[in-house]
């Protein structure tokens, strides 16, 4: 389980609520390493699981020209620290740990739902949230699964005789080809399916370096990215002495979103977060699991409220969650974690996505280098979540005016088929949906700069360094 479920888990348990957390190996290391920006984690209260910052990033559109420069510091989350952040609240607020897969759920009546496990165990409770990321082992979608794939192949590697990397700068995007020049079909399918080279130095010999492809329908192939990367080396003078760690990163990006309403709760991957032009998710799902559980723990005393109310007094507990709609429940937590004003949100990056995926190195370039010429508002707003339908809106119309003539015709070609579409759902995704849970209530995911967030009310202190064994829980018992 990643940081989504263990994040809601932690949190949900902390107010109180029986939590089981369903996990393989709830003790191993996450497999991917997160890139965040440091203003968010540091919104959140998670500073401390940020292993190495660097002071700015930087991005290179061809040889010769001059880099741009952003001013906003760059971090890399420490996986084993955060996990362990996490997996510590859980331990401590009670959280039981079943070691199995997740195979299928079932709802026996109005208020219970029943999980199936791999191992033949069943598992009762009165919400189920599907915490598989981009597997969606149990949340149902609107249609069928249509996503554009963020592609990366990556290695930290020891180097022998240095690189040309600055240590504190971290190089966001490198969209330079001249490496190519030598193998004009490579060179060729890099003009239509375009990669960068994104690179965290840590120290004068220890580099992590990744190719990726932003976003393409299919998948740029993990061979092709490879031999990208090491003719983009090459080029750079780096020789590997040791590859310490190898990565192979693939990220579904937009597509449809999950059915709304539905008794599965979903979060993360399986709740559609993941950023549709970016393919950033880990800010935004940390920062939306308080939201969840927020919902979650009001709209669940609500309704046993109002079941309690309509019983004569001394009703036994049981008789009162019998007549708990969990499907009203759950519709409400949806509408919480997904209001208007986001699903607009998602429709535009949606299609910002639609344009990447029509752009070629020369337009790609062009797109970045007028997006990151836009305010730094509008594009740190872009990249992390924070802008409104509005404000979006205005950062289109400056987008637009920073771009030169290349950037303008290919992004309105792009762009038309999309922008139909665009208004259409915008029109009907909400402008006059009623919500049951506050919009904007999103507990500092939303927060505008300068301002602070809130992961928990606040994360606890780690236990001992030393592993604890994790309770786990046998096929006889119920939660």
């Amino acid at each position: 389980m990643g940081p989504a479920g263990l994040s809601a888990a932690e949190e949900a348990a902390g107010r109180g609520l029986s939590v089981v957390v369903v996990d393989p190996r709830p003790n191993a290391v996450w497999p991917n390493n997160y890139g965040v920006w440091v203003d968010e984690f540091e919104a959140m209260g998670l500073a401390d699981c940020v292993d190495t910052t660097w002071k700015r990033a930087k991005v290179q559109f061809t040889e010769g020209e001059e880099a741009v420069c952003l001013d906003r510091q760059y971090g890399r989350v420490d996986r084993r620290r955060l996990k362990k952040r996490l997996l510590d609240g859980c331990v401590r607020s009670g959280v039981l740990f079943h070691a199995a897969k997740a195979r299928g759920v079932s709802h026996t009546d109005g208020w219970r739902s029943c999980l199936q496990c791999d191992d033949g165990s069943e598992l009762f409770g009165c919400a189920v949230l599907d915490g598989t990321g981009h597997s969606r082992a149990l949340v149902e979608f609107e249609g069928e699964f249509d996503p554009g794939y963020q592609g990366a192949y990556g290695v930290m590697i020891e180097v022998e005789k240095g690189h040309p990397f600055e240590l504190d700068t971290m190089f966001f995007m490198d969209w330079r080809d001249d490496h190519l020049e030598d193998d004009p079909d490579m060179l060729a399918r890099n003009a239509s399916l375009p990669t960068f080279l994104y690179t965290m130095p840590f120290s004068e010999t220890r580099i992590f370096v990744e190719e990726t492809s932003l976003v393409a329908r299919p998948a740029v192939p993990f061979p092709e990215l490879k031999r990208r990367l090491v003719k983009r080396l090459d080029k750079l003078g780096v020789v590997v002495k040791e590859v310490i760690e190898e990565e192979y990163c693939l990220i579904p990006m937009g597509g449809v979103l999950p059915r709304m309403p539905q008794r599965v709760l979903g979060l993360g991957g399986t709740g559609g977060m993941v950023h549709p032009a970016t393919g950033f998710m880990i800010a935004r799902t940390l920062g939306a699991a308080p939201l969840l559980v927020d919902g979650l723990e009001r709209e669940l005393a609500r309704a046993r409220g109002e079941a309690a109310a309509a019983l004569p007094t001394g009703t036994p507990r049981e008789e009162v969650l019998a007549r708990v709609d969990m499907g009203e429940v759950t519709a409400r937590v949806w509408e919480g974690v997904w209001p208007a004003w986001r699903l607009q949100q998602r429709e535009f990056f949606n299609t910002g996505m639609d344009i990447l995926l029509r752009l070629g190195i020369d337009s790609t370039r062009s797109f970045f280098a007028a997006f990151f010429k836009t305010s730094t508002y509008n594009w740190q707003g872009f990249l992390s979540y924070r802008l409104t339908l509005v404000e979006l809106m205005g950062f289109g119309i400056e987008f637009f005016a920073v771009g030169d003539w290349r950037m303008r015709r290919f992004t309105t070609v792009s762009a038309l088929p999309g922008l139909v579409t665009l208004i259409q759902k915008l029109l009907t995704s909400g402008f006059s949906r009623q919500v049951g849970i506050t919009e904007g209530a999103d507990n500092g995911v939303r927060w505008k700069r300068g301002e602070g967030g809130n992961f928990s009310a606040e994360m606890r202190n780690s236990l001992a360094d030393k592993e604890k064994e994790l309770p786990r829980m046998t096929a006889d018992e119920r939660p």
